[in-house]
């Protein structure tokens, strides 16, 4: 995962997902929202629209998810790596494990987070795009497993939010929870 697993930006998509539902006439609170911040931006979008007695269809709960995204590259002008990422991405590549970032964003909206991370390379990134269904069902999972050719019970996901790791058991992966 990368938000709120490698970068300190749990906060800033709060931020960005309060004022996207507000300009859909859907306020909420950060209260409502934290919990569900890591599932898939849709269904997000639709769980918060059916606590205010509104249902969503696919285009307008589409729209928001995007909208979400934009203002959050908008407002992620400097993510801060957790502590202990650098070390345990060295420590990864040292020993020639492949390794991906499987993340229900958009590649196009976490480009200033992986900068953060000051990466001698880009890393290889499995974003919600590429799949049907985001977390927490495991298709993305699946896919970055598949695109790093390694089966899925030989991996282990990394995720600090309870939709990371219902999409790691349902991907028959080891879930490791970060508590940052």
């Amino acid at each position: 995962d990368l938000d709120g697993t490698l970068v300190d930006t749990v906060e800033t998509r709060i931020e960005a997902w309060l004022q996207a539902l507000e300009e859909a006439d859907l306020p909420t609170t950060g209260d409502r929202l934290a919990p569900l911040i890591g599932v898939d931006g849709k269904r997000l979008a639709r769980e918060v629209a059916a606590l205010a007695g509104v249902t969503l269809d696919d285009e307008r709960a589409e729209a928001i998810d995007e909208r979400s995204g934009e203002i959050y590259e908008q407002l992620n002008h400097s993510p801060r790596p957790l502590p202990g990422v650098r070390e345990l991405v060295e420590a990864i590549d040292a020993r020639g494990l492949p390794w991906a970032i499987a993340t229900s964003s958009r590649k196009e909206q976490v480009t200033t987070s992986v900068a953060a991370l000051a990466l001698d390379f880009e890393p290889k990134i499995v974003d919600a795009s590429h799949v049907a269904h985001a977390k927490p069902e495991p298709d993305l999972l699946l896919l970055a497993a598949k695109e790093l050719a390694v089966e899925p019970t030989r991996c282990w996901y990394i995720g600090d939010s309870t939709w990371d790791m219902v999409a790691a058991v349902a991907a028959a992966m080891i879930p490791i929870g970060v508590t940052a």
